[in-house]
């Protein structure tokens, strides 16, 4: 194992949709061979018999937390399944010292419930804050995105340990890369939501000729919406720490084939290697 780096995930679940129990032991699979230190999970399910986040943690031997929607009826009514709860989680090989939860708001917009989820992270020598979140998905809801980001962006910078290492953000932001809401979760193309606050987007240090779309219709889960391929799912870094601790190292796409036949989720993973030292 490579002690130099801290590999980052996001990735977006699909909830209790499709072949859920087929995709969930897809899930696993491809979590373990791509052995991350820090997750960050959207549409993760829980139900009284089963919670993915914590079976995932157990499978995989790391520390786990999540939180739920408060308004989860749109899900329930999709997949015809009332009993399961849906949310964002966060697993980490490493113990989590604390966390904290924000509801985003949605004025303008559908209300599902959307949470940002902090966990502050016991990695060797450096505790990391590390996010994750789910903004809204309807294309016409810029604004309301923009507005998320913005809670999301406050949140951040309000939940700054005694710590050097940058915070890290991860989640599925519904929003193309060159959007008002990325460019203001950025910082460096507007003016950010926060003064001063600049959090990069690791996908300036992938391959520019690698795969960079995560709902793709390549995804025979995403073929029938017709959608074009996008990239909307995003691992985004504060600036480095001392000696560039925490300065993204690598960036790719993940999780974007079948295990056994079966594709895990509808969309595609983002990794990202960060600089474990200074």
């Amino acid at each position: 194992m490579d002690h130099s780096v801290t590999r980052v995930l996001t990735w977006n679940l699909w909830w209790r949709f499709g072949p859920w129990q087929a995709r969930r032991d897809a899930i696993t699979a491809t979590l373990r061979d791509l052995d991350c230190d820090l997750v960050g999970l959207q549409e993760v399910w829980a139900d009284g018999r089963d919670h993915l986040a914590g079976r995932l943690a157990d499978e995989l031997g790391m520390h786990w937390t999540w939180a739920a929607s408060d308004q989860p009826g749109r899900w329930h009514e999709r997949a015809g399944d009332a009993t399961a709860d849906v949310g964002v989680a966060v697993l980490s090989r490493w113990p989590i010292l604390d966390r904290a939860t924000l509801r985003l708001p949605t004025a303008g917009g559908r209300d599902d419930g959307h949470q940002a989820l902090y966990a502050l992270v016991d990695a060797p020598g450096h505790p990391i804050p590390f996010f994750t979140t789910h903004l809204n998905s309807a294309g016409h809801d810029s604004a309301v995105r923009c507005a998320q980001v913005t809670a999301l962006a406050r949140f951040v910078a309000d939940r700054q340990p005694d710590s050097s290492h940058p915070a890290v953000v991860t989640g599925d932001l519904n929003a193309l890369p060159d959007s008002d809401e990325i460019r203001l979760l950025g910082g460096y193309k507007t003016a950010p939501a926060v003064p001063g606050q600049v959090l990069i987007d690791a996908w300036a240090y992938a391959d520019p000729a690698a795969p960079a779309t995560t709902f793709d219709p390549a995804n025979p889960y995403v073929a029938p919406t017709h959608e074009p391929p996008a990239r909307i799912d995003y691992i985004h870094v504060g600036r480095p720490g001392p000696g560039g601790l925490g300065h993204v190292r690598s960036a790719r796409r993940a999780a974007d084939r079948p295990v056994d036949g079966v594709w895990p989720s509808d969309h595609f993973a983002v990794h990202a290697e960060l600089a474990a030292s200074s």
